[in-house]
């Protein structure tokens, strides 16, 4: 079943390109010679096992592609490619037909499925492969030669023969480009195949043109040529020879009409007719009319109709009249000659002989000598021997009298809108702008100056030209080298200056690089002009040390600032901060009272340190509930405070009154546990969670913890410790 389905489609594809192709161009490869077994890069082949040195086993990549001026080797191959298996080794010639390897044959076909365009690029390389199984071209190691050409090529059966030489090789090919079977012309464009059937019957000559086969005729050749004498209107065929009528018509060439059924003595122009014979009427001319046919009463050439028996009437010709038109009228009776003219009588007309002094159809013009002075505009008379005169006019006039101006101009002697200027005898042609000659139809030829500069190409016009300028010109006579600026190269506002054949770059204060696209640190004031001399010669310039310094010594001056405006805000936080009351050891304060030696309206706080936990595990601390304390929380909101009302083994308490300084107590925040009336606290858990933090702490390391309480009655800062 596969094969089956394979075998169709080689049959369908095959089909397919007979279709669609109209012309096959065709490359035989004659003869290749590389004496010296080298490749292009001039190294020697490696031969393989068992062959000698520097032997090249060449097989051939073809591609053929559109005209090119400049023939690139590089895919896409537009109208095909080819890669023939290895062929030889170094020097070898290529017979005709197929070789000793099937896949190959000379000459190497490439179809072509539209119109020959004429002109074609060929590249044939020439590579060099190790293994005949390892055809692929893309190494360009294995190139031992290339040969890339265009050429003009016409359709035809000869071939073009060429060498191409290299130096190291030589390869001899040749080419042509014939058109399939039933395609001609020039391109094998003009399809024809011969055919002899209902849709025509014909051959096909040289150029593709349809040769009808005898007897046949018309565009497709489907008409036949009926039997000669054939009426062609009244007749038609359907082989050649034949000739069948038309209804209503008869004969061998149907060229007799058929008469009006019944008709008896009369005949017919057009089908179904019956005109009567002379003597003869009725509808199927069945009456005998003959008065006019026997006797003939009509003269002088008139027509007889009879119109009864026994009647008739006469139609008279011109110039007579009567019954029988047997009367001729005498055109002279009115005595339409005037002046004394005799008339003369004519066959439907008449003729005046004019006296002497006059003239004209009926004499009515009197004639004038030159006596009386008859000629205009300088005229020159002179009288004639039969009377009368003539008169010779000047240059520039005529007429009987010479009263007519001749006008020079009024033929449009002067072309392309040029003006026409009667001078009298002659006449000029003022042309316009961009034209001479006599008639003004004289182009000026406005690139005989050669106006166009630096190589332009100059075109024409009328009183114009314009000028197709190479690369790098520009202008009207390509006078103006195309500007480096044009396409704006500078970026962030950047002016573009030229300079010779370069440009150059002022940039923006802020901004550097050659095209200003980089953005600086604050330079001092001015603008920075950079030179693109050397970028744009494509040479590379000293390495930019003094940029780089400066951007180093300005990073470091910014870090500096910002140090040393961290150390002012440290200071000044510093400076504000009151400073705190050194706190005495763990052995001098010991179980002494610290005085508070303030002003009662000064707000009182508990002074509490993060460094201290206040324990008091093994005392109560309850908060009386009575009127002053609830006015002193009211008071100082901002206080939390425990009152002692029991020491442990009944210790005095030792009161210190400091003189010499006074410990300042300053709040740090609020315990935001203040609800209304005072909670009793136990073991100091509240107080050690939300104490605000003191000014004066003690060390972390210390074995004994300070409880800080304000007294009941007074404003005194108590201190106890608990060992």
């Amino acid at each position: 079943m596969g094969g089956r389905c394979a075998l169709a489609l080689a049959v369908v594809s095959a089909l397919l390109c007979q279709v669609w192709s109209s012309g096959v161009f065709e490359l035989k490869l004659q003869e290749f010679v590389n004496k010296k077994g080298l490749l292009g890069n001039r190294n020697c082949c490696r031969g393989g096992a068992g062959a000698p040195p520097c032997a090249c086993r060449t097989f051939f990549r073809v591609c053929l592609k559109h005209y090119q001026a400049s023939v690139s080797p590089e895919p896409p191959c537009t109208y095909g490619s080819a890669v023939t298996p290895v062929l030889g080794v170094d020097s070898f010639s290529l017979p005709d037909g197929a070789g000793a390897d099937p896949a190959f044959s000379n000459p190497i076909r490439f179809p072509f499925g539209f119109t020959w365009p004429g002109t074609f690029s060929l590249i044939i390389e020439a590579l060099h492969t190790d293994s005949p199984d390892d055809l692929a071209t893309e190494n360009p190691e294995r190139l031992i030669s290339r040969l890339a050409t265009q050429r003009h090529l016409t359709v035809g059966e000869e071939w073009s023969q060429d060498l191409h030489s290299s130096g190291r090789t030589d390869l001899k090919y040749s080419y042509r480009f014939v058109c399939d079977e039933h395609y001609y012309g020039e391109g094998c464009s003009v399809f024809c195949r011969p055919r002899d059937d209902a849709f025509g019957h014909f051959t096909c000559g040289e150029r593709g043109e349809k040769v009808c086969n005898p007897g046949w005729k018309g565009l497709y050749c489907t008409e036949p040529i009926c039997l000669p004498g054939c009426d062609e209107q009244h007749g038609f065929c359907d082989r050649p020879g034949d000739c069948k009528c038309r209804v209503g018509w008869q004969g061998r060439y149907c060229d007799e009409c058929i008469r009006y059924p019944g008709c008896l003595h009369g005949t017919c122009q057009q089908p179904w007719q019956c005109n009567c014979q002379e003597g003869w009427g009725g509808l199927f001319c069945n009456q005998d009319l003959n008065y006019c046919t026997h006797h003939k009463p009509c003269k002088n050439g008139a027509t007889c109709t009879n119109t009864g028996q026994g009647s008739y009437t006469c139609s008279c010709r011109p110039g007579y009249t009567g019954a029988t038109c047997e009367l001729g009228i005498d055109e002279c009776d009115p005595s339409p000659c005037k002046n004394g003219g005799s008339c003369t009588d004519l066959e439907n007309s008449y003729s005046c002989t004019c006296p002497p002094g006059f003239y004209g159809k009926i004499c009515e013009l009197s004639a004038m000598t030159c006596a009386d002075g008859p000629c205009f505009n300088g005229g020159r008379c002179s009288d004639s021997p039969d009377g009368g005169y003539s008169c010779r006019c000047p240059v520039g006039y005529s007429g009987f009298n010479c009263e007519k101006k001749i006008d020079y101009c009024s033929s449009s002697p002067c072309s392309n809108g040029a003006r026409c200027v009667d001078v009298g005898d002659a006449y000029l042609c003022r042309c316009q702008v961009g034209f001479s000659g006599r008639h003004c139809d004289d182009n000026v030829d406005d690139c005989a100056s050669s106006p166009c500069a630096n190589g332009g190409t100059c075109r024409d016009g009328v009183n114009d030209f314009s000028c197709t300028c190479p690369p790098g010109y520009t202008g009207r006579n390509c006078s103006a080298p195309v500007s480096r600026c044009e396409h704006a190269p500078c970026h962030n506002g950047a002016t573009c200056h030229e300079r010779g054949h370069r440009y150059v770059c002022e940039c923006a204060q802020g901004y550097g690089g050659p095209n200003c696209q980089f953005l600086l640190p604050e330079l001092p004031p001015g603008p920075a002009v950079v030179d693109l001399t050397e970028k744009l010669e494509g040479q590379g310039g000293p390495f930019p040390w003094v940029a780089v310094c400066a951007g180093v010594i300005l990073v470091l001056m910014l870090l500096l600032g910002c140090a040393a405006v961290v150390v002012c805000i440290r200071l000044r936080l510093q400076k504000r901060r009151p400073p705190a009351e050194p706190c005495r050891g763990e052995t001098e304060t010991m179980n002494n009272l610290a005085n508070c030696q303030r002003e009662k309206d000064i707000s009182v706080s508990v002074i509490g340190a993060t460094q201290i936990k206040n324990t008091n595990k093994k005392a109560d601390l309850h908060g009386d509930h009575g009127t002053d304390k609830n006015g002193f929380k009211a008071r100082y909101p901002a206080v939390d405070y425990n009152l002692v009302q029991d020491l442990k083994g009944n210790e005095a308490t030792i009161r210190d009154v400091h003189s010499k300084r006074d410990t300042k107590c300053q709040p740090q925040g609020s315990s935001g546990e203040e609800k209304g009336t005072p909670t009793t606290l136990r073991g100091g858990e509240a107080s050690e969670r939300k104490r605000p933090d003191s000014a004066c702490s003690t060390s972390k390391d210390t074995k004994y913890q300070s409880v800080y309480v304000i007294s009941e009655e007074k404003d005194e800062c108590v201190i106890a410790t608990e060992v």
